[in-house]
């Protein structure tokens, strides 16, 4: 009896935990450059004298989908994609780098470049900052030029340049904030190999109908796990009623 009952409720447990995986996911399907979490489930002996046959059921999450989604134009100077490997450096909320691949940008009153989500965004030597009154452009390779607006302008000045990176995947991993960083709690080098498109983003490559139809099949295994912790209720009562019977 006691087995039945680990099993459904660690199932049961871990189910929850992937449900929130997936929900992450698809609260993300709109985000520019996010790369989709995976998940899946396996089975963990419990170690301990006279209990060689239990198990429990764990939710690992392997890593992420780092497959590549397709880009779509904007139009927006301030707007920039990564057409293949790479990424783009950022300062997370505990002050460290920290990588993304969404690129849609703004300009602070303090003319400070962050993305929408007010994370400074990260040059060759640290956080951008952009003259006030000027036009922006990024080219190819992350150089941002500025061209102080007005008519007749015509002197262009460099501010800064996106650092670009491209770690191995394997070395990478998510935080809690969406964010990825190596492992060991280095900071990547620049890649030179990395490039941007100006004026386009990313979509996330979530595939929302998979998505979808994966949290249908988490509700109907948390279900099925409901029902086994019935049966065994059910059972213990039944036995305890024919026990005292006996008696």
């Amino acid at each position: 009896m006691d087995k039945l009952i680990y099993t459904a409720m660690t199932g049961a447990a871990q189910v929850l935990n992937q449900q929130a995986v997936v929900s992450e996911n698809l609260a993300n399907v709109n985000t520019p450059g996010f790369r989709a979490a995976l998940s899946t489930f396996r089975a963990v002996p419990l170690v301990g004298e006279g209990l060689p046959t239990r198990t429990f059921v764990v939710d690992s999450t392997p890593g992420s989908d780092f497959a590549p989604s397709v880009i779509y134009q904007t139009g927006r100077a301030l707007d920039v994609a990564l057409p293949g490997a790479g990424w783009l450096a950022v300062q997370g909320p505990d002050g460290k780098e920290a990588y993304t691949r969404n690129g849609s940008l703004q300009i602070t009153p303090e003319g400070v470049l962050q993305t929408r989500s007010g994370l400074n965004v990260m040059g060759d030597g640290g956080p951008i900052t952009i003259p006030p009154d000027t036009e922006v452009t990024i080219a190819k390779d992350g150089t941002i030029s500025t061209v102080p607006g007005g008519t007749g302008a015509t002197s262009v000045v460099v501010a800064g340049r996106l650092k670009l990176v491209n770690p191995a995947t394997e070395q990478l991993e998510r935080g809690g904030d969406g964010l990825f960083r190596l492992k060991d709690g280095t900071v990547a080098a620049v890649d030179a190999n990395v490039g941007v498109v100006s004026g386009s983003l990313e979509n996330s490559n979530v595939n929302t109908v998979e998505a979808i139809v994966n949290m249908i099949s988490l509700a109907r295994k948390f279900d099925m796990q409901m029902k086994m912790l019935q049966t065994a209720d059910n059972n213990a009562r039944q036995a305890s009623q024919i026990l005292s019977l006996a008696g």
